[in-house]
């Protein structure tokens, strides 16, 4: 198998594995009780803590661990915009969100908030400048992602994080697949809060991040015993915890996984006609390529490329099969037909040139079959 969709999820790295097992059969007692093997536990859990805080300049109380970066997208949004709520009622985000944001959104229209919704270029990038002039007087929050599932572009999260700590406005990122990918500093980003996900890194599924400023208000999502220091309740997943820090340690090379990607784009772009980059290609995650190739449809695409054991994407993994063009691609001007011929490859630190040879030989002998048919 030629696994190609890294975005979606990654393999669970070795070194992750083997700091989750010793928690699994070993101290695998609850990290909050008081005799001796729980203490052995609470320990794992806050040297991870302390790796993952460090990683991005934060300090080891402001990292809270959640089941991954939906859970850490609807906590930042539903519980700032609910703490907040008295001083005012305005969000804002940006078209090409992950729907762990934009369905957050949603449903705090539903509360009673207005959300702005601002678009993108061509390129899918946002201009601080319009995001600057979208900010009123009962703006609390504003929420825009790092880097972008789909295209892997990245956003400039350094100069909005400027806007909005001039303006004493609480700013969250999706971090999800940024996290691990490419530097991060809440601090210098003037970042207040942060989410992130240990599978998308080579950590187990299940297990993810909320950074949050220890000036930043944020009530409970999840109730119950009280567990990380009163505001995420629920027995911790110690191991997953484990495994998170230990694959964030272990994080693939950026560099040589940007050089893997752009000799795949080069190939494709050489060998295949009528095919388009989408999205920034100077401002983007290492292990990203979205391209439209005319002439087919990306699902069919995927299908016999699937048969022959490459696993790609059209997306998002968590919009796969519905069968409606990108949110993302649409937000950035393209037709319907443009987004339905779309293709991500998503590449980590395993993946080898031969690997992109023999990819880009089967998608030409793909997309040649379907254009003499459709000819």
């Amino acid at each position: 198998m030629i696994y190609l969709d890294n975005a979606a999820t990654t393999k669970l790295k070795k070194s992750a594995l083997e700091a989750m097992l010793p928690v699994m059969t070993e101290n695998f007692a609850n990290p909050s009780a008081v005799y001796l093997a729980a203490g052995k536990a609470r320990r794992v859990m806050e040297e991870a803590r302390d790796v993952l805080a460090e990683g991005i300049n934060a300090d080891r109380n402001e990292i809270f661990f959640t089941s991954g970066g939906t859970e850490s997208d609807n906590w930042a949004l539903l519980g700032v915009a609910e703490s907040l709520r008295d001083k005012g009622r305005h969000v804002i985000t940006q078209k090409t969100e992950h729907h762990a944001v934009l369905n957050a959104c949603k449903n705090l229209e539903r509360r009673g908030f207005e959300v702005t919704y601002l678009d993108v270029d061509e390129n899918g990038i946002l201009d601080p400048k319009d995001l600057e002039k979208a900010v009123r007087k009962d703006t609390v929050l504003v929420s825009v992602m790092a880097a972008n599932n789909e295209t892997g572009v990245l956003q400039r999260i350094g100069e909005i994080g400027s806007i909005t700590r001039k303006k004493r406005i609480l700013f969250h990122t999706d971090g999800v697949q940024a996290f691990g990918h490419i530097p991060i500093d809440v601090k210098k980003m003037n970042i207040d809060l942060l989410s992130a996900s240990a599978h998308k890194i080579g950590g187990p599924k299940g297990v993810g991040l909320l950074f949050k400023d220890t000036e930043a208000e944020l009530p409970p999502l999840i109730f119950g015993g009280g567990q990380e220091r009163g505001l995420r309740s629920g027995t911790e997943n110690v191991p997953g915890i484990a495994g998170f820090a230990a694959a964030f340690k272990d994080r693939d090379d950026a560099k040589r996984v940007k050089e893997l990607r752009d000799f795949l784009e080069t190939v494709i772009l050489k060998e295949i006609k009528g095919v388009f980059v989408n999205g920034n290609t100077d401002e983007r995650l290492p292990g990203i390529l979205n391209v439209s190739i005319n002439g087919v449809k990306g699902e069919s695409v995927l299908m016999r490329l699937s048969s022959l054991g490459i696993c790609a994407s059209t997306g998002s993994a968590c919009t796969a099969g519905s069968g409606k063009p990108s949110h993302v691609l649409k937000a950035m001007g393209f037709s319907n037909e443009r987004c339905n011929s779309s293709l991500r490859f998503s590449l980590n630190g395993e993946n080898t040139k031969e690997e992109m040879l023999e990819t880009v030989k089967a998608l030409k002998d793909i997309v040649e079959d379907f254009r003499k048919i459709l000819a």
